[in-house]
Parts: C-alpha cells; structure tokens; sequence
C-alpha cells in the first residue's frame, strides 16, 4: 500500500494538537508530536528544557523519533497518514536557535518526503504557554518564519490552514486532500 503522508506543522500554539485530536477522533490514522515525551523524559532526568540546556541532543532524540514514526507508518494499513510535526521541523528549530547540526538531519529530511505540508500560522487569539511550551508569541512568529523557509528549501508547496474553529480548519485540510 502507497500510504499518503501529511504533515501538520506550525509554530508553538498555533492549534496542531487540537487538528490531529479531531482528525483521530474521525478515525483518522494520527501520529502525535514527540517532543513533549522527549521533554518529559529529561525532567525525570533533571534537565528541566532539554532544548535549552542541549538543543543537538533533544533534536536528534526527535529525529531518531520521527524517523521511527515515519518508518512505522508503514505498518500501520491506512491510506493517509497524518503527522503533527515531520522531519523538516527539526531542522527550522535547530536554524530558529542558531545551531549547527549534522548532515544526517539534512539527509533525513531528502529521504524521507512527505505527500503534502499543511502550515498553520501563529494566531494570538489561542496562543497560551505550558510547563513545555517556553516561547513567547513573537518568538512563534520567528519560529514560523524558519519553517516556512525550511520546508521550502525541501520543495515543498506549503499549504496555508485558515484561522477558523477546529473543526472547520479540520473540515478544510480533509477537503484539499479529498478525504
């Protein structure tokens, strides 16, 4: 089975989460962000913002997340897959904090394509922080600029999701996909 591939990105509190819930709770096959596990593990381990502390490490714990992820899509029997978050994002934090990283990011990110990126741009109607969300509103803007950019630079025709309800945002990326 050729499994479609759609990724859900944006900055911080742009509403991704709430679109994979919705579109799980249709039945839809969902693969959820890592990054709040990979935060979580290294609280118990004492580190309280991996990405602060070690950005290398906690990014390539997300890459080797992510690719387990899209390796595992494969298994799983559905047409459509969707992904709050896909390998590029890595590499737009990683620009987004200044930091070099190996070429394995750049590699994974030509390796492994996905059939079609959703973006959702930073609104400030929802945007809230939690113990791991660190950035501040004009920080997710920033973060949403080097996505952009990122995911471009891979070739990807970046698909705008409007500022709507849950729903009705859920409701616009199943139409553009035809699902």
């Amino acid at each position: 089975m050729n499994t479609k591939r759609i990724v859900i990105t944006g900055g911080p509190g742009t509403g991704k989460s709430s679109i994979i819930k919705t579109l799980m709770d249709r039945g839809l096959t969902c693969l959820e962000e890592i990054s709040r596990e990979v935060t979580l593990e290294a609280q118990k381990q004492g580190i309280d913002q991996l990405f602060l502390s070690d950005p290398l490490r906690f990014s390539e714990a997300l890459l080797n997340g992510r690719l387990e992820q899209y390796h595992h899509a494969r298994n799983l029997k559905s047409d459509t897959v969707f992904y709050d978050r896909g390998i590029p994002d890595i590499v737009a934090y990683m620009d987004f904090a200044n930091m070099k990283y190996p070429d394995t990011f750049v590699e994974a990110c030509n390796e492994h394509p996905y059939d079609a990126v959703f973006i959702l741009k930073p609104w400030k109607a929802i945007y809230k922080t939690d113990n791991e969300r660190y950035e501040n509103f004009e920080e997710a803007k920033v973060i949403h600029k080097h996505l952009v950019n990122t995911y471009q630079s891979y070739n990807y025709q970046l698909i705008d999701v409007p500022f709507d309800t849950v729903e009705k945002r859920t409701d616009y990326i199943l139409n553009i996909i035809n699902l």
